[in-house]
């Protein structure tokens, strides 16, 4: 797996130690952002994660707001291992980040991403926030949030319940039933846990050979319980390019006074 060098607050290469950051305190918090896919759908040469967002890249808007959060410490993120000098040079370096960022190399699927990247975080390490990097509006407060909820009861996910009606579909295509809406959220990032139950959760779903598309499945797959937070409406995944196109215009509106 390869990797390069911390980049430091003043935006120059530290001499690196191997695929790690030095050891560190036990009370750091590290965000974990996952830009490692390669954008089949969104229709353009660049992956969606470099795709500028009204003139700044999307994984540049990410990653500043987890630099600008004050429960973050350090900042760890996963690209596809031919994008590592890309990323570097024209994306997270002319962001200006205060905070140190590591740049690991992703694997084939999201899972395998994030198992990189949490091997890159030191073992006491104590909380690690997971998030998409194609989810450039979330806001500080959500990440604080859950960060908080996670310290204490091991796990916390942002999700927003769903307001349509929900139909199961036969495999000919033809409705079968209408589901209760009643205890059935969407899933968001960020998602926060201790930095002991996630490693547990994907070295289980590794060992199993499980798949998962988020890494809250992963822990309750080993008992935890994950608590969930209201997140927002304005922090959409882009993967499209209408996505695009409506975050662009979310920038432009006023947030709500309760954050959607």
């Amino acid at each position: 797996m390869k990797s390069i060098s911390p980049i430091g607050p003043t935006d120059e290469i530290r001499q690196g130690h191997g695929m790690n950051f030095d050891p560190v305190s036990a009370d750091m918090v590290y965000a974990l952002i996952v830009a490692g896919g390669k954008g089949t759908r969104f229709r353009s040469r660049l992956p969606k994660q470099y795709v500028a967002l009204a003139g700044v890249p999307i994984l540049a808007r990410t990653l500043r707001v987890f630099d600008g959060c004050d429960v973050i410490d350090r900042l760890v993120v996963v690209v596809p291992p031919d994008d590592i000098a890309f990323a570097r040079a024209t994306v997270i370096v002319p962001a200006g980040l205060r905070k140190s960022v590591l740049v690991i190399a992703g694997g084939p699927r999201r899972q395998d991403s994030v198992f990189n990247g949490l091997a890159a975080i030191p073992p006491d390490a104590v909380l690690v926030v997971i998030h998409d990097a194609v989810r450039p509006l979330v806001t500080g407060e959500t990440i604080t949030a859950c960060v908080d909820v996670a310290r204490k009861h091991g796990a916390c996910i942002s999700a927003l319940p769903v307001w349509d009606t929900l139909k199961r579909i036969s495999e000919s295509g033809c409705i079968e039933a209408t589901l209760s809406r009643e205890r059935v959220w969407v899933a968001q990032t960020p998602q926060a846990f201790q930095a002991a139950v996630i490693r547990t959760a994907h070295e289980h779903a590794r060992r199993e050979k499980e798949a998962a598309t988020d890494d809250a499945s992963m822990v309750e797959r080993i008992g935890i319980a994950v608590r969930v937070l209201p997140g927002s409406v304005r922090n959409i995944k882009i993967t499209t390019m209408e996505d695009l196109a409506l975050a662009e215009a979310l920038l432009k509106a006023p947030e709500a006074p309760d954050g959607s």
